[in-house]
């Protein structure tokens, strides 16, 4: 029987002509990727490279996608992206270019993927109110669980860019001081609360100029597209570092992204308003007279060692992906291509849908009750998987690379 052709898909695959998310690739035979990576689109289980087929197509293209990260893409612009994922559906969907794209997909089993953009920035914020209030509840159980200006401004903070890995890279256990509220001084040593936070990540293509802002009409100008992201929290060094200024070591250690990055055209059906707000925001936030809606309709599963724990929703998130880009610039903060900015921990209503270990286990207080024994943070050796899909044209689902990380010893200090 003749090998199956990568063009030819099973009904209703999730990585399908409607999504062809990008991703950087490299061949076997160059362990450390090197001048071999280049630009690839998926396609169900298999990679096409994107620069070799622009090439063999005689495409104008050719040289924006030979490359071996997606900055300049993402640079170029949205009537560029627009025009090279129109030409990428032909490559991959016309009949007459069949046997030239053919030979140029590569099997996702055989290839090594990298992060597919050099990050220039990364700023995570905290847009979910289901988990500012839970978070809220734990730390403050006498007071009200959202402080006073959670609902008049998406509250974020800078992170750190040269810690951002692709999907698949091992997390060090970070080591910092902690202090129990018990104690009169600190000590130093490994987490012993590490912990997750189930997030969405915004890719930035197009700049802005420096004393600029970005208005909510302006995102998907500035926007190229979206991924799963996992910040991982070191939540017994966060509390005693983080007053007055807010997270340092115990978010700066690592950010696993998903490898593949989905365009914003591609998650076209799964647009949805954000939830009714029972508190008016400053006009430059207002986003009740925007044409499109800003939410998105995106179902996330988070597994441990295999085993389903939580299913977050996108959809129910407080403030959108536009208030956000918007919030960050208002300032005058410029954009460059590759900035990314995360959603922050996502949270549904139910005890199910929290996309946090410190609220899933209630800081430690209901462990997680697992095959492999119960969890309230991170041990050594498990392995953490988030998921996602989003509803498509014709019912047909839009699938988000997934992203791993497994959590490896600390290192000592000696």
């Amino acid at each position: 029987m003749p090998e199956q052709s990568p063009l030819d898909l099973p009904e209703g695959d999730p990585f399908g002509p409607h999504n062809l998310p990008y991703g950087v690739f490299s061949l076997p035979g160059s362990p450390d990727g090197g001048e071999t990576r280049r630009v690839g689109v998926r396609l169900g289980a298999h990679v096409l490279d994107a620069g070799a087929a622009a090439h063999a197509l005689g495409s104008p293209y050719a040289s924006l996608l030979a490359q071996p990260t997606l900055n300049p893409l993402l640079a170029a612009g949205p009537q560029t992206w627009s025009d090279v994922r129109r030409a990428l559906t032909a490559w991959v969907t016309v009949p007459a270019h069949r046997e030239a794209v053919r030979p140029l997909f590569h099997s996702l089993a055989d290839v090594t993927l990298h992060l597919p953009f050099d990050v220039a920035d990364y700023v995570d914020f905290y847009a979910s109110e289901h988990h500012a209030t839970n978070l809220g509840r734990l730390f403050r159980p006498d007071s009200e669980p959202l402080l006073p200006n959670w609902k008049h401004l998406p509250v974020g903070y800078h992170g750190r860019a040269g810690t951002v890995v692709v999907s698949g890279t091992d997390v060090i256990r970070p080591s910092g001081q902690r202090k129990a509220p018990s104690a009169t001084e600190p000590t130093f040593g490994p987490s012993a609360k590490l912990d997750i936070e189930a997030e969405v990540g915004f890719v930035v293509g197009a700049p802005s100029e420096l004393g600029s802002a970005v208005p909510l009409s302006s995102f998907r100008d500035h926007v190229f597209g979206l991924c799963l992201l996992n910040d991982w929290s070191a939540r017994d060094i966060q509390p005693w570092e983080y007053v007055p200024l807010g997270p340092f070591v115990a978010k700066s250690f690592a950010t696993s992204v998903s490898a593949w990055i989905t365009p914003l055209e591609a998650l076209d059906h799964a647009r949805v308003a954000p939830p009714a707000r029972d508190v008016a925001v400053l006009p430059y936030l207002d986003d009740s007279a925007e044409d499109e809606p800003g939410g998105y309709d995106l179902r996330i599963t988070v597994s441990l060692n295999g085993e389903v724990i939580s299913e977050p929703p996108f959809a129910g998130m407080y403030w959108t992906g536009a208030q956000m880009l918007t919030h960050m610039t208002v300032g005058g903060a410029s954009l460059r291509p590759g900035d990314l900015y995360g959603s922050g921990t996502i949270s549904g209503p139910e005890p199910h849908m929290r996309g946090s270990l410190i609220e899933l286990t209630w800081n430690g207080a209901e462990p997680l009750e697992l095959p492999t024994g119960k969890r309230t943070f991170l041990e050594d050796g498990d392995e953490i998987t988030l998921t996602a899909w989003a509803p498509g044209p014709d019912g047909i689902r839009v699938g988000l690379g997934e992203v791993t990380g497994r959590i490896a010893p600390a290192r000592t200090t000696d």
